[in-house]
């Protein structure tokens, strides 16, 4: 169930949506007009059941007319493009928690004979953890290549983000994890400096240290060069010494410390964080309900001529006179005494809205259960 969108892209549109079956909140990835390439590239991505913590992989699909649609978990803290667009450069002890998750996830990927082939920060989504230690998700497999299977697409079809986009690939290499390698040693120089690579891979102007040491092996222009894994890469980064111990934030200390917030906009009337919002029984038939339990009448209702107290008793009964109706005998009140004799039927009247309030009470409240 659609409830809101939250961002747009080249492909499609992605929404907060409630899975009536999880009963929790995800995020609907929405292709609209499509050709044969873009449904396939569909068709694989939601097709990936990769479950890591650092991957945001599609758990379920629908499609209906012209329209495609994918659920996967909804991550609430944006994107490392968005946060470095808020913050600018990120310290060193931050880019490297980022990266060595980065790392850790597409070793998942890359075991499952994946290559991702569009890595950027736009891609790589953060859990909202405010200034404490980061969260990376690796998302958006769209153009994602399967090793040792055909491609989708001719060998003169570039698929990828220009400045992000290893040499190789770019000569229309066959997929390789080895690129993306390559793209993240680009991100996280982008990271370090806030400068975005060029359209030919060149990197922004690199300093000193071991971690431009490390970021500089990645993005060899040669892929023999680069480490053969992401957790060989994962150990050269781990060796630098930058990586803060599990639980600490070193960056906190900083004067503008990153911190990642909730981006995601608040709920639409008719929704709550448990999801969506339940009727409340109304207080009429509430009071109503109560009344026919208790005997007790509230102020104020059908047939209570003052404050709330208890229901008064029936008036004294008038002496019946039976009339035939071709279906039973009904007892009609003498007319002797008009008025006397209508207090019982008011009072069943009223026993019976009451009644009838409580029986649809109890329905929605199991209902609603």
């Amino acid at each position: 169930m659609l409830i809101d969108l939250v961002g747009t892209g080249g492909m499609g549109s992605v929404w907060r949506a409630w899975d009536l079956r999880r009963e929790a909140y995800v995020a609907a990835k929405v292709l609209g007009q499509h050709d044969a390439a873009t449904l396939l590239r569909f068709v694989r991505e939601q097709s990936l059941r990769i479950e890591h913590p650092h991957v945001v992989a599609p758990h379920g699909w629908a499609a209906d007319d012209d329209k495609v649609v994918f659920a996967m978990d909804l991550v609430r803290g944006g994107s490392v493009a968005t946060l470095l667009g808020d913050h600018g450069p990120l310290p060193a002890s931050y880019v490297a928690v980022l990266i060595d998750q980065l790392l850790h996830g597409l070793s998942a990927v890359h075991a499952a004979g994946i290559v991702h082939r569009d890595l950027k920060p736009a891609n790589l989504l953060l859990d909202a953890t405010g200034t404490a230690s980061p969260r990376l998700r690796l998302s958006d497999f769209g153009i994602a290549g399967l090793l040792g299977e055909p491609r989708m697409t001719r060998h003169s079809t570039v698929l990828g983000t220009p400045g992000y986009i290893a040499p190789e690939q770019l000569a229309g290499a066959d997929p390789d994890p080895r690129q993306d390698l390559y793209t993240v040693g680009a991100v996280a120089a982008e990271l370090l400096t806030g400068e975005r690579p060029d359209v030919h891979g060149n990197l922004p102007g690199g300093g000193d240290g071991v971690l431009w040491g490390l970021i500089r092996l990645l993005a060899s222009k040669d892929p023999a060069s680069r480490p053969d894994s992401a957790a060989a890469a994962g150990r050269l980064l781990a060796k630098t010494g930058l990586l803060p111990p599990p639980g600490s934030a070193p960056w906190v200390t900083a004067p503008d410390p990153p911190e990642v917030f909730d981006q995601l906009p608040a709920l639409p009337p008719g929704w709550t964080p448990a999801g969506p919002a339940k009727p409340a029984a109304s207080a009429a038939s509430a009071a109503s309900a109560a009344s026919a339990k208790t005997g007790w009448t509230p102020a104020g209702s059908a047939g209570s001529a003052g404050p709330a107290g208890p229901a008064p008793p029936a008036a004294p009964a008038a002496r019946p006179i039976a009339v035939s109706t071709g279906q039973e005998a009904v007892e009609r009140p003498d007319s002797t005494d008009g008025r006397a004799a209508r207090r019982p039927l008011v009072w069943v009247a009223i026993g019976s809205f009451g009644g009838a309030a409580a029986l649809l009470a109890t329905g929605a409240w199991l209902l609603l259960r």
